[in-house]
């Protein structure tokens, strides 16, 4: 923490004056080891023993570790509460999928021979079990000087020989106080650029050029002083923040997050780019908390799956002490839960990233590839298997073939419902991005006045008769709009027509009920329907409610015995115990777009309807359409 004059009005007292004492020696020789081209780390799922990283998984964590000068401070250190943090991070790194911990200077009070050797000592609790980086604060060195101060206890200590052993660790400039490293997490790489307290202009050019070395990598920038703020948790940025800003971070679009220690209390704000994008700025210090702190630790938790980075701040210390016996300063320091200190980020990852890395969707894939052993119909609509395919917005006019891929002879025929207007069903390049094919059918079914589309199957075609005995898998993707206007209660997405009671069925809310149907309620649950071929029972799967304007994937899965419904790779809570052997088809067309009930009732289906697959046999998710973590 400085102790220098702040740049902006209304700071404490306590951040006046007092320079640190400056720390002597001579430059070590392995300063210019390594430069901005030097390898990236390797990809590692292990960390220390059993405490594993998980670098494929799309959640992980960041630790951060701002000033801990107050516990290494003269005859008045007290190296345990930083100790108890590593332990922590060492044994929560496979529960927290902690990537790294980076420190964010001013790791002693006077940046004396003791001081950084107890602080050296201590960093080997962590050492070898979670890599992390290390940066000077003003405390730690002269704080007069900049990067290219020469030989000091902190180099010899926390310079590049030190990290050149993690898989993490990129390079460090000419001088060993900047240093970057490359961490492998949620399936791709990230960079922490650790930047000095004063950053030279040999500095600020290392660093210039490891962006460039760099070019795709999102970076997480971390120095010692980079913002003050307010007391109410507004951040500004200090004097050399600005330098930065205006030099490195600004123009480099590929910073979203820049984090500093230095001043209190804590803060945040978010500046944008002149890329026009947000770059999160924060401060994280609590040194002026009891104990100096007492080693408390900030975990930012990325989840790329909800696109947020939650935050919190707490102290391993004292939250390993017994409850019983925490002091009322202990059990009020254990977590931090104001504004400031726990909070979340919304982070849309591939927007953010997408000017300097792209998300480079995946290439359609050939019919042949999608058609795994047992597969029954294949249908999917760009010009492979919907003739006219390929211009936006056009209609589909009645009578148009969709061709089954699968050459099993169960192409679907295009029949507009209650004089529909012929633009009740339109192509569409809109697609689930895993989807095989890049098209899908765009269904404008409707009521008041009734309208609509379906697609039916011939009424000799092979699929109308199988009944499924050994099980089945039915996929396909679906789109509702945004906004869901309208009454579409009970729209029909596919179906068999035959009637149950034609089958003998008794049970069930109706006879008329077709034998298989996967509808859409009036809450925009999913609803499966099953008369079995055997059983008279109608085993009804429900799903959660479906979000509008994003597409899903629905597979539902019959092993024989029993149906699970998937959506988007994830088994729903409501699927039926009831025994299903089969499908009581009747030999009867199957529908894509609605239901028999369609043309009664008026309702087809509407929105976005992509590639449909039936397969005679039950796959496992691995094996569906669209690939699953």
């Amino acid at each position: 923490m400085s102790r220098t004059s702040h740049p902006g009005p209304g700071r404490r007292s306590l951040l006046q004056a007092a320079l640190a004492v400056p720390a002597v020696g001579a430059a070590g020789a392995v300063l210019g080891t390594q430069s901005a081209q030097a390898a990236t780390a390797q990809p590692s799922t292990a960390g220390s023993g059993s405490h594993r990283f998980d670098a494929e998984s799309p959640r992980f964590a960041l630790a951060v570790l701002p000033d801990t000068q107050y516990l290494f401070d003269a005859d008045s250190a007290d190296p345990e509460p930083l100790k108890e943090t590593f332990h922590y991070l060492v044994a929560q790194r496979q529960e927290a999928n902690i990537a790294f911990m980076t420190h964010l200077g001013d790791v002693t009070e006077h940046g004396s021979e003791e001081e950084i050797g107890l602080a050296a000592d201590t960093f080997r609790t962590i050492h070898g079990k979670v890599p992390y980086s290390v940066l000077a604060g003003n405390h730690d060195i002269n704080s007069g000087t900049d990067d290219q101060r020469g030989d000091t206890a902190y180099l010899r200590a926390f310079g590049p020989q030190r990290f050149t052993s993690m898989p993490t660790f990129g390079g460090a400039s000419p001088d060993g106080y900047n240093s970057y490293h490359v961490l492998q997490a949620a399936g791709r790489e990230w960079l922490v650029l650790a930047l000095d307290w004063r950053a030279s202009e040999k500095g600020l050019a290392w660093a210039q050029g490891v962006l460039d070395a760099h070019p795709t990598l999102p970076v997480i920038l971390t120095t010692h002083d980079i913002a003050w703020a307010e007391d109410n948790g507004q951040a500004h940025l200090s004097d050399n923040g600005q330098r930065l800003w205006d030099r490195i971070i600004r123009g480099n679009d590929q910073i979203f997050m820049a984090l500093g220690g230095h001043y209190w209390p804590p803060g945040r704000t978010v500046l944008t780019n002149d890329a026009g994008h947000d770059v999160h700025v924060h401060i994280t210090n609590y040194q002026d908390r009891y104990y100096g702190g007492a080693g408390m630790v900030r975990l930012y938790s990325f989840d790329l799956v909800r696109q947020v980075v939650d935050v919190e701040t707490f102290s391993p210390w004292f939250l390993a002490r017994d409850p019983e016996k925490r002091t009322p300063l202990e059990a009020e320091t254990i977590e931090l839960t104001g504004p400031v200190d726990r909070f979340s980020l919304d982070i849309d990852f591939a927007e953010r990233f997408q000017g300097f890395a792209p998300v480079v969707p995946p290439a359609p894939r050939p019919a042949s590839r999608v058609m795994p052993r047992g597969t029954v119909a294949y249908w999917r609509f760009d010009s492979s298997g919907l003739a006219g395919a390929g211009n936006a917005g056009s209609a589909v006019a009645a009578g148009t073939v969709a061709r089954d891929l699968s050459g099993q002879g169960n192409d679907l025929r295009v029949q507009l419902l209650h004089d529909s207007a012929p633009k009740a069903l339109t192509w569409s390049g809109d697609h689930h991005t895993e989807q095989p094919a890049h098209a899908s059918l765009r269904f404008d079914g409707g009521k008041s006045p009734d309208r609509g589309a379906i697609l039916t199957t011939a009424a000799q075609a092979p699929l109308n008769s199988l009944t499924f005995t050994s099980g089945f898998t039915i996929e396909t993707f679906i789109k509702l709009p945004e906004p869901f206007e309208g009454d579409h209660a009970w729209m029909g997405i596919l179906s068999w027509e035959g009637r149950n009671g034609d089958a003998g069925k008794t049970t069930g809310w109706s006879t008329e009920e077709p034998t298989c149907s996967l509808n859409v309620t009036p809450e925009r649950f999913l609803q499966f329907v099953l008369y079995p071929h055997v059983q008279d029972a109608d085993p009804t799967s429900w799903s959660h409610a479906l979000p509008v304007g994003r597409w899903t994937h629905i597979a539902v899965v019959n092993n024989g015995h029993r149906t699970v419904m998937y959506v988007d790779g994830s088994q729903i809570a409501r699927n039926p115990s009831q025994p299903a052997t089969g499908i009581a088809t009747l030999g009867k067309p199957f529908v894509i777009g609605g239901t028999q009930f369609a043309e009664q009732f008026g309702q087809s289906f509407y929105g976005w309807i992509g590639d449909t697959r039936i397969v005679n046999r039950a796959l496992t998710p691995k094996d569906f359409m669209a690939p699953f973590a």
